[in-house]
């Protein structure tokens, strides 16, 4: 590598990196702060009655931010537990996520209500980000909500991608798909979304509620059976019969516009102008990576020492930058989550190597279900790990990883975020004795 940079010596070193690292995940987040997309993306406040509803991590933040512009207005809005935000006259109501529960079923039932019987001189604003899907529940023909929370628990622990999961859980639903649209229609809809999947397609974000989608109930049975899931005999019976998903081109959708207004792309091009600000190369892997956590670890783990062995002394730190959604098969009884399994996994790839430091974190500040994003990787991990008597990679087999980090102090727990844009991944490659 010939680009020098001979003053960087103190900047990155020890543990400088790590932090730098974190100011990194702080700055991504930051970029997809509701209070800065949403109100760029509002029109002013039509004329005539005007409906907020919602759902997502990022949901109470969004309504937060159209009542700054937009003064009270009448709504529903539906988030995650902890995650909710002053309005002045949305309602705000928290439910279960990742597994739903009746708090979500019950204010999705009156968000219907609030939409039926609304005419073409009325205005709909729909506020949907990541974690829609688990808090938008009105299960589709006789399933009951505690067989969707089996078979949503079972695509969770199946390691399925998310767009995967998201097509199962459009056809069992009554909400998904496009239907929570097609409840308000002829009313005119604007639906802002915050993208947390892998390429932002509006079809998969919270699954859809507002936009058309050509899958099928067949593509849905297919997913359950790579899965090696067997579903209950109502959600065979709802996905053997006709779906109520609509296609893109229902007449019942055609007054909706869905505008995605952040996605993982912006908050790593935060974190890289950060990075390139300090002096630091950045190479970015892509926004989109999809795969098993353990997996695009090692891929990564490689790229990093393949850096680290050509570098020499003075050259620029190297940051590699990466988003997406990776995903978990679990195997064992821990408690861990994409994040923290990456960095574990990572680690280990990396076996102590000097000067490459890692961070890995979900922008929603939950790292699979617990409370935390994720965690920090040094070049001492392993050594430190060691000296309690862990062992890495039994850890990691039994799918303990936040357990792991929360031993050696390493966990990245922000609390709630109040936006989603996916996994933030951040790997730092210092030069020789810098």
């Amino acid at each position: 590598m010939t680009a020098r940079s001979d003053d960087m010596t103190g900047t990155w070193a020890g543990g400088n990196a790590a932090a730098f690292l974190r100011g990194l995940f702080d700055a991504a987040v930051a970029a997809a702060d509701p209070m800065l997309c949403v109100p760029a993306a509002l029109p002013p406040r039509p004329a005539g009655r005007v409906v907020v509803i919602g759902a997502g991590k990022a949901s109470a933040r969004m309504a937060e931010a159209v009542e700054r512009a937009w003064g009270p207005v009448e709504g529903l809005v539906i988030t995650r537990y902890g995650y909710g935000r002053p309005t002045r006259k949305i309602e705000i109501v928290e439910a279960a996520h990742p597994v739903p529960d009746a708090a979500g079923r019950d204010a999705t039932a009156r968000m219907l209500g609030l939409l039926g019987g609304l005419g073409p001189e009325e205005f709909v604003l729909a506020l949907i980000s990541g974690g829609g899907s688990a808090l938008l529940v009105q299960p589709a023909g006789a399933i009951t909500l505690a067989e969707k929370q089996a078979v949503n628990a079972a695509l969770l622990a199946s390691g399925a991608p998310i767009l995967a999961m998201n097509t199962v859980r459009k056809h069992l639903s009554r909400v998904k798909g496009g239907q929570l649209a097609a409840a308000a229609y002829p009313a005119r809809m604007l639906a802002l979304m915050i993208s947390d999947v892998p390429g932002d397609d509006p079809a998969f974000i919270a699954s859809g509620p507002t936009v058309g989608d050509h899958t099928t109930p067949a593509d849905a049975r297919a997913i359950l059976a790579r899965c090696a899931i067997t579903p209950p005999a109502s959600v065979a019976a709802v996905l053997g019969g006709p779906t109520g998903v609509l296609p893109p081109e229902a007449p019942a959708l055609s007054k909706v516009e869905n505008r995605v207004i952040a996605a993982p792309a912006q908050s790593l091009d935060a974190a890289r102008a950060t990075a390139e600000t300090a002096g630091a190369r950045v190479e970015l892997l892509g926004d989109a990576i999809e795969g098993e956590a353990r997996e695009v670890a090692m891929a990564q783990a490689r790229r990093a020492l393949d850096i680290s062995a050509a570098m020499a002394k003075g050259d620029r730190p190297v940051l590699l930058l990466s988003g997406g959604e990776c995903t978990v098969t679990r195997r064992g009884d821990g408690v861990g989550g994409p994040n923290a399994e990456f960095c574990l996994s990572l680690a280990l790839a990396l076996n102590g190597a000097a000067g490459i430091f890692a961070i890995a974190c979900d922008t929603d500040g939950v790292d699979g279900a617990a409370d935390v994003a994720g965690a920090v990787v040094t070049p001492d991990t392993l050594a430190r790990a060691a000296a309690l008597g862990l062992d890495p990679q039994a850890e990691l087999e039994r799918n303990h990883s936040h357990g792991f980090f929360a031993a050696l102090g390493d966990q990245v727990a922000p609390g709630p975020t109040l936006t989603n844009v996916n996994d933030f991944r951040a790997i730092m490659i210092l030069p020789p004795d810098g």
